[in-house]
């Protein structure tokens, strides 16, 4: 592909915030339509909005190279479910063909792998999420709102067959609902290259009930996991939230997501842009900062990035999460969590 050629002459600081943080790591959802109805997410499924319009294929390309211009050099491509979108293939070989992006990652609810990943990894796709909330199909159904749980595995034998060297699964614990599997999904990636990723189920604008009933604290599995053996991994300066730790009996790991921990915040290296295009400095956070009408042109690179860099001075230190801070969250779906 090739670029404008101002496009690789206009080059700014590193993306910075106030408290040193540096921000490699770009989580840019391109629809906030999902087909499946998750408990923690869509319990009433989506409710289409036919004013809106989700960012084009070439606001996308001139978003990518903004942040990479700036150092950013790891872009997850999120929804909603990503892969609804009928360019979704086309979207992965902009983003992968931007100088400067070293890493492209999606997180999918895995129904549409089985016959598509092997064409997301030629696009350019290096890394995949998949939500996989149970082992049990019931219990899967229940959580999701959909009967997919055979289509959903057979997609992640589809990515390993791909040549995807590991496939990580997120996994939302629930109490009463899906936390009594650890031992099932322990056995489960003893002998395949899986790594499991429990997420701390998050309190939102609408899922106060839901958080009460069923929160889960991710400490606790860590407590076990040192208790039995399990070592924590170094993370890398592009890596996400996850505390990864291995065993050598092991060819899975798990990786723990904790957003109450003490000092969650401080390795923050992540910035969103929703699929309408605004900035969004935290998954919690007031407000989103508009960036699409600097997406219209590709001579607005050099406005789009200094804007990008005056939004980072209001970053604050902190979600505030274990305050009772949502911001105006109302579910995960909303920003592309």
């Amino acid at each position: 592909m090739s670029l404008p050629p101002m496009l690789g002459k206009v080059f700014m600081s590193e993306l910075q915030d106030a408290f040193a943080r540096k921000f490699y790591y770009l989580r840019l959802s391109i629809t906030d339509v999902c087909n499946f109805k998750c408990q923690y997410c869509l319990p009433d499924g989506y409710r289409p909005d036919g004013r809106k319009s989700f960012l084009t294929l070439d606001e996308i390309g001139r978003l990518t190279r903004a942040f990479a211009a700036m150092g950013t050099n790891k872009v997850r491509i999120t929804g909603g479910e990503p892969s609804l979108r009928k360019d979704f293939t086309q979207i992965i070989e902009t983003v992968a063909a931007t100088p400067g992006i070293r890493k492209v990652a999606t997180t999918t609810n895995g129904y549409r792998m089985a016959k598509q990943v092997a064409d997301w990894r030629r696009a350019g796709l290096s890394a995949i999420n998949v939500s996989v909330d149970s082992l049990d199909p019931r219990m899967f159904q229940q959580i999701t709102g959909e009967n997919r749980f055979h289509e959903v595995m057979a997609g992640i034998d589809a990515a390993l067959v791909a040549g995807f060297s590991q496939v990580k699964v997120n996994t939302v614990l629930m109490r009463g609902l899906n936390d009594g599997e650890l031992d099932r999904f322990l056995a489960w990636i003893k002998h395949h290259p899986i790594q499991l990723r429990f997420i701390e189920l998050m309190q939102t604008g609408e899922m106060d009930d839901l958080f009460r009933r069923h929160h889960v604290r991710g400490a606790l599995i860590k407590e076990q996991l040192i208790r039995t053996g399990w070592q924590q991994k170094v993370r890398a300066h592009n890596d996400g939230p996850a505390e990864v730790f291995w065993h050598p009996d092991y060819q899975g790991e798990i990786g723990l997501i904790m957003p109450y921990a003490k000092d969650f915040c401080a390795s923050c290296n992540r910035l969103r842009v929703s699929s309408l295009g605004k900035l969004h400095l935290c998954l919690f956070g007031d407000y989103g900062v508009e960036l699409r009408d600097l997406l219209t042109e590709d001579n607005q690179l050099a406005s789009l990035q200094t804007r990008l860099r005056e939004a980072l001075a209001d970053k604050k230190a902190s979600h505030f999460l274990h305050q009772g801070n949502t911001g105006f969250t109302p579910h995960l779906a909303s920003i592309g969590g």
